[in-house]
């Protein structure tokens, strides 16, 4: 997660919205990501998205099984979907997000929907405090 809330920074540093993302497997660093919908103008680039994706080219492959993502903000239902789309095995997130939470702050969709055909385990917390005032101070400087 330090590897994740130092990739925040970089976004924050960019002015793109701070959070940050790794993806692991086997305690080897498989991709990484932050933000970067402005700078790329892609509204998808989030940074489990960029994470997911480089994990993708490095692998040479758009499954990836046994891989925990590490992400500064819980994901949002667009991040979910890639999650499971990827076959992830494990979330941990940092902040809570209350305005648009997949996993369980806003919408459940990861691990509680039973609908999908994959379940990706969810944790939260996770250097919580340090990384919710990353973003609450990148958010109170742009007001």
């Amino acid at each position: 997660m330090r590897r994740a809330l130092a990739l925040a920074k970089q976004a924050a540093a960019a002015g793109e919205i701070p959070v940050g993302a790794v993806l692991v497997r086997e305690d080897a660093l498989v991709g990484a990501g932050w933000n970067r919908p402005i700078a790329d103008q892609d509204p998808s680039a989030h940074a489990e998205i960029l994470a997911l994706r480089d994990a993708g080219r490095r692998l040479g492959n758009y499954r990836l099984p046994g891989t925990h993502l590490y992400v500064t903000l819980e994901p949002c239902p667009m991040c979910a979907g890639a999650i499971i789309q990827a076959r992830v095995e494990r979330v941990l997130f940092a902040a809570a997000d209350p305005k648009s939470g997949a996993c369980g702050s806003v919408f459940d969709l990861l691990p509680a929907d039973a609908r999908f055909n994959h379940r990706t385990d969810c944790t939260g917390g996770l250097l919580g405090d340090e990384c919710g005032q990353l973003l609450r101070g990148f958010f109170q400087a742009r007001r």
